[in-house]
């Protein structure tokens, strides 16, 4: 289980941050210190540090790479012009099928795969879906989600693959799809959908979590056929 931060001390952290981007003058795709010297600099826990960061990259405003560091601005994604071109081509329900497609394959593999790191990882994304204030940020930490399920693979090429489709829907428009309330509501499908994507992984349950994955997407499917 991911130990929770209290919110005056997880504020506290990610103002730190902040202040320290703001400070620091790094370019754009700039390489941060590795964390250990990070905390130290600042005078954070290593646990406070990394909620600060996953935060900001949620946000888009840092990217990491496992084994590599972390890193400024958006993560770059290879091949900017074709995904513009496809994004051209192709419209909602088109993505949701490719979704279909993909993550549930993405989700068995992720069950073979998951180290204890990753389930935290994905714990922390849920619980920031439910504490969300607005759908932006819980659309954020969703999208986080599925990508900590892509990472726990292990399989650089499925993250890749995960990474471009995304790109590709956010240059989509999917215009007024829902009517916004403040936040989801606290019976919003998806929570309970991906709690059971991740006891799936939690467990080793392959086709239990291509399953449940599945479930979830045909969920948002009906919704943008419903909006």
């Amino acid at each position: 289980m991911y130990a929770s931060l209290d919110p005056s001390a997880d504020h506290a952290a990610l103002a730190r941050m902040r202040e320290y981007l703001l400070h620091a003058e790094l370019e754009d795709g700039g390489r941060l210190p590795p964390e250990r010297d990070l905390a130290l600099s600042l005078g954070l826990s290593r646990g406070a540090l990394r909620k600060a960061l996953a935060d900001l990259e949620a946000e888009g405003v840092l990217w990491r790479h496992v084994g590599k560091g972390t890193f400024t601005g958006a993560r770059p994604i290879d091949g900017a012009a074709d995904v513009a071109a496809m994004a051209s081509r192709t419209n909602p329900i088109e993505i949701m099928g490719a979704r279909l497609s993909i993550e549930p394959e993405i989700a068995r593999v992720a069950a073979l795969n998951a180290t204890p790191a990753s389930l935290a990882r994905m714990r922390q994304c849920t619980e920031r879906m439910l504490a969300a204030p607005d759908w932006r940020q819980y659309e954020s930490w969703d999208n986080q989600f599925h990508r900590t399920v892509a990472e726990a693979t292990q399989n650089t090429l499925l993250v890749g693959l995960l990474d471009t489709l995304n790109a590709v829907r956010r240059r989509v428009n999917w215009g007024r799809l829902r009517a916004n309330p403040k936040r989801p509501p606290g019976n919003h499908h998806s929570f309970a959908e991906h709690e059971a994507i991740m006891a799936a992984i939690q467990d080793r349950d392959t086709q239990g979590a291509s399953n449940a994955m599945r479930v979830h997407l045909q969920s948002v499917e009906r919704n943008l056929k419903n909006a």
